[in-house]
């Protein structure tokens, strides 16, 4: 591996850190790295900051102080070079004295697209991009979705049983996964910006879709309810957590006034969008509400009817089925795949990405093809 590889691979991990923290801006890791060739030693590190601000260039750069001058940044993101609430990133790295940028990626935002990188060729500094592009693009897929779809980056996680069933026949409720792949799914979360389910999954298991890993609690986001006809009971552990942990609930036109106000009452938030030719949340319309609001990583773990709708929508960028080594046996059960997300998954639309051994428990993730 080269010295820039493992550099970017640096800035990549401190990108990574806080994924899910900095909406609507991406997070950004950035290390500025000093020194001949053979002797390069790190003298800045930074990731951009919750809230999204400031970026992770900035970061990096006072960090490092003086010793940047004559420096190389490497960043898993083009710099940015518009004025928003703060300034360029590209005034800070010329005014810094940077020598080299090394850049994973460019950016799809049509306010940066390739002028950050010209303007820092223009003052003289050396530019070279593309470095680790496909991590990179990996890392900024929900960034990517918003600026280019409008709506957040989708993964759908899905758990079910060897046999292929997410939930049993009867009413008892099939418990498939270990406590390593628990974790997994609850580090996913930690790592979204919202959570999403349906209402048959709110009323049916009550979920708090909270992170419990030690340390990270803090870290639960946004919970996401699609709900049409607001069925989500007061005394849900949704809803009563609200005032702790962000609750939405997405709605249509037709849902009764007096809920709404009810559980807006009780710390909820209630958005409406429009109904499809079924009455029920139209999924198209309500993804573009969560892009508007800020929102690129968007986790669905509602259960397979909602997964097989959004991949009936053709929403789906990700998909992880974690398959546990217990059967439903005989009586079969709900099948975990439905129609439209096995032919999406079968399609060649899909490739897998990940094949992870979490305990007796085995993770497969499926991304989105590029076009």
């Amino acid at each position: 591996m080269t010295a820039d590889a493992r550099f970017m691979r640096l800035a990549l991990a401190l990108g990574q850190r806080n994924l899910g923290r900095t909406w609507p801006n991406p997070s950004v890791g950035a290390v500025v790295v000093a020194g001949e060739p053979g002797a390069e030693r790190i003298v800045g590190q930074g990731v951009t900051a919750p809230g999204g601000r400031p970026h992770g260039e900035p970061m990096a750069l006072m960090d490092a102080g003086a010793a940047a001058r004559g420096a190389t940044l490497y960043v898993t993101l083009e710099p940015c070079s518009h004025h928003g609430r703060t300034p360029p990133c590209t005034d800070a790295i010329v005014a810094a004295g940077i020598a080299r940028v090394v850049s994973a990626m460019e950016d799809p935002d049509t306010r940066v697209s390739g002028r950050g990188h010209a303007l820092l060729r223009a003052t003289g500094i050396r530019v070279e991009t593309g470095l680790l592009g496909t991590e990179a693009r990996r890392d900024h897929a929900g960034h990517v979705a918003r600026i280019t779809h409008g709506r957040p980056h989708l993964h759908l996680k899905l758990a079910r049983t060897r046999d292929g069933f997410a939930a049993a026949s009867d009413t008892a409720r099939l418990r498939i996964t270990g406590a390593i792949a628990d974790g997994a799914v609850h580090l996913w979360r930690a790592h979204a910006d919202a959570i999403l389910i349906g209402i048959g999954t709110a009323r049916a298991d009550d979920p708090s879709l909270t992170v419990r890993l030690p340390g990270l609690g803090v870290r639960s986001p946004l919970r996401v309810v699609l709900d049409s006809q607001l069925r989500l009971s007061p005394s849900s552990v949704l809803v009563r957590g609200a005032h702790d942990v962000p609750t939405l609930v997405v709605t249509t036109r037709s849902a009764p006034a007096h809920a709404k106000r009810m559980l807006e009452s009780l710390g909820v938030a209630v958005v409406r969008v429009a109904a499809d030719a079924r009455g029920r949340v139209d999924l198209h319309a309500a993804l573009a509400m969560l892009g508007e609001r800020g929102l690129t990583r968007l986790c669905s773990e509602g259960g397979p009817h909602l997964a097989d709708a959004l991949a009936e929508a053709d929403l789906v960028d990700s998909c992880t089925l974690i398959t546990g080594p217990g059967t439903c046996g005989p009586q079969g059960g709900l099948p975990a795949v439905g129609p439209h997300l096995g032919q999406a998954l079968e399609s060649g639309r899909f490739r897998i990405a990940q094949s992870l051994d979490l305990g007796a428990d085995r993770a497969v993730t499926y991304e989105r093809s590029e076009a």
